[in-house]
């Protein structure tokens, strides 16, 4: 049997399925497992039982917001080391400055990029 590579473990909390499936898609054809969460509720039990290797994060989210989630991994000490990536149409300065302050490795306005790029910003923050 060949020696597999473990596969990366990519947690997207977004609330429009529609969207989310498209970027679930575009990941498992780039060979990433993909776990999708709807609300920021749900988002923190997945991570406290996945243990993802990098999260997708949307800001408006259904019960929790993003960036409540973000502060509440990067308070953790045992997933504050998991990479988040805000993935949202906030593109307020604001939103940004607050995102990237609370411990997000990167802030993607999903208008401006595409899938694959987001794919490939993922790729260049896990070194792989």
């Amino acid at each position: 049997m060949p020696n597999e590579k473990k596969k990366i473990n990519v947690l997207l909390v977004e609330d429009d399925t529609f969207l989310a499936n498209i970027y679930k898609t575009k990941f498992e054809m780039e060979g990433f497992s993909v776990t999708l969460s709807e609300d920021g509720d749900i988002a923190m039990n997945d991570i406290k039982k996945k243990k993802p290797d990098v999260v997708l994060l949307d800001i408006l989210l259904p019960k929790k917001d993003g960036f409540t989630v973000l502060k509440e991994l990067k308070e953790s000490k045992q997933f504050a080391h998991i990479p988040v990536i805000l993935l949202t149409n906030l593109g307020q300065r604001d939103d940004v400055e607050k995102g990237l302050a609370l411990g997000a490795a990167d802030y993607l306005i999903k208008a401006h990029f595409k899938p694959s790029e987001t794919v490939n910003k993922v790729k260049e923050i896990l070194h792989i």
